[in-house]
């Protein structure tokens, strides 16, 4: 597989063509290739909870914080860092570094024998694992047209449920067979690997949006400070990209409480923990592949048949399943609802990444594209997963220590409600799009 790009680094206009090349495809399977292995590692030690927690010894509260807030201050932080290091230097050669790491430090946390030892790893894994998305999203974004981004970024963005799956599917099949430990050795060489392989492919020509001049382009990428600026302004003057940044955040709310759904499963569903791991894992794959590609090619759809955005078709997406998020977490584990909640909350999370990553990016400059998804991973991390984990693992001991029955139940119930907020905010950011991205276009004109 061919995965080099172009040898000129000139700016390419944006939409001078519709069409896309064949090796333009390949390189976006290669980098959903390398999502996979970052959400594997990422999830990874939230699939072997019911191993990791007991062995260790860790409470709910700790558990939380492992997952939460140990990593995502770091990923998120230097996230931004990474968005604004995408838009000024060499992009392959930044993510074959940032897979490097998070794959020597998922190898160094196998070796963990308590909460320090595994928090040290975790927090710089978070370091390494920050520059993918927003310097990946900065070449896709240069390689196909916006006509075809909603697709393009809900391919790359079939890595979560994929990688989230197949981290279930290697706990609930080698976590036995081979133990924790030696699962994360294994994943961290074959993420060193694929480094080596990124390293050699070349930059992508970076484009511009119509009207816009070669010094622009130039100029966007070459000084931090204008870029800042230029990143502020967007975040300011459109409405539409702010509630879509806080629709995405309220998402996230749950999307980090799911952190003890594998406890839940075990300690308060009853399940047998490497079965629920080898179904959850399936379903998770086939479930959110499939969300991934209805949310991305029915996004496009959407914004071309109405012309409002793709946040209005996440709003009709997530009002028509709420009612069945709600029931699956208080019916039986043997009840026909119960695997329908899991079906459609692994579907909806795929519907999720392609309208909103590409609803980001088209309303902002494309000298910022990194910058914006670097800045909008990091709210859904710090805030939004931050929220989730942190306050349900101190809300699960609390509940616990209280006497409350079935505490893992009522935290991610609650959850579920809070991210149901974001249903008016997608509303509302679909019916602003329009407007935002046209006053975009006649200012860079």
């Amino acid at each position: 597989m061919s995965v080099s790009g172009a040898n000129s680094t000139a700016a390419q206009p944006l939409e001078s063509s519709e069409s896309v090349e064949t090796r333009h495809y390949m390189f976006l399977v290669f980098l959903m290739i390398l999502n996979i292995m970052n959400f594997v590692d990422r999830q990874l030690l939230g699939s072997f909870a019911n191993y990791i927690k007991p062995e260790l010894g860790l409470t709910d509260g700790e558990w939380g914080l492992l997952n939460g807030l140990v990593f995502i201050i770091f990923y998120s932080a230097m996230g931004l860092f990474m968005g604004a290091l995408a838009d000024t230097l060499h992009r392959p050669r930044l993510v074959a570094a940032g897979v490097g790491l998070w794959s020597a430090l998922t190898a160094a946390s196998g070796a963990a024998t308590n909460f320090v030892t595994l928090a040290i790893p975790r927090m710089f894994i978070g370091v390494g694992e920050s520059v993918l998305t927003p310097t990946s999203m900065s070449m896709l974004s240069d390689r196909f047209p916006t006509s075809r981004m909603g697709f393009a970024s809900g391919f790359y963005y079939m890595g979560v449920p994929i990688g989230a799956g197949a981290s279930m599917l290697i706990a609930g099949y080698l976590g036995d067979a081979i133990g924790w430990r030696n699962c994360f050795y294994l994943l961290g060489a074959i993420g060193i690997g694929f480094a080596v392989i990124m390293f050699f492919v070349r930059e992508t020509p970076r484009r511009k949006v119509p009207g816009q001049s070669e010094e622009q382009v130039q100029l966007s990428v070459s000084g931090l400070v204008e870029l800042a600026k230029t990143f502020w302004g967007a975040i300011t003057t459109s409405p539409a990209l702010l509630l879509t940044i806080l629709g995405g955040i309220a998402v996230h709310f749950i999307l980090g409480a799911a952190v003890f759904d594998q406890l839940w499963f075990v300690e308060e569903k009853g399940f047998e923990r490497a079965y629920i791991l080898q179904v959850t894992g399936w379903i998770g794959v086939f479930a959110g592949v499939a969300g991934n590609l209805f949310g991305g090619i029915g996004g496009d759809w959407f914004l071309k048949r109405t012309g409002m955005g793709r946040p209005m078709f996440l709003f009709w997406i997530m009002l028509l399943f709420l009612p069945f998020n709600i029931v699956y977490r208080l019916v039986p584990g043997d009840s026909l609802w119960f695997w329908v909640g899991v079906f459609l909350g692994w579907f909806q999370l795929g519907c999720f990444y392609g309208p909103t990553f590409s609803t980001v990016q088209e309303l902002v400059p494309p000298s910022i594209r990194a910058s914006i998804v670097a800045f909008y991973i990091l709210t859904l991390n710090l805030v939004g997963l931050g929220i989730g984990i942190t306050l349900a693992g101190y809300s699960i001991d609390w509940m616990r220590a209280a006497g409350v029955v079935e505490p893992y139940t009522w935290t991610l119930l609650v959850f579920t409600i809070l991210s149901a907020t974001s249903i008016p905010l997608f509303y509302f950011a679909g019916r602003r799009f329009a407007r935002d991205k046209e006053r975009l276009y006649a200012a860079q004109s």
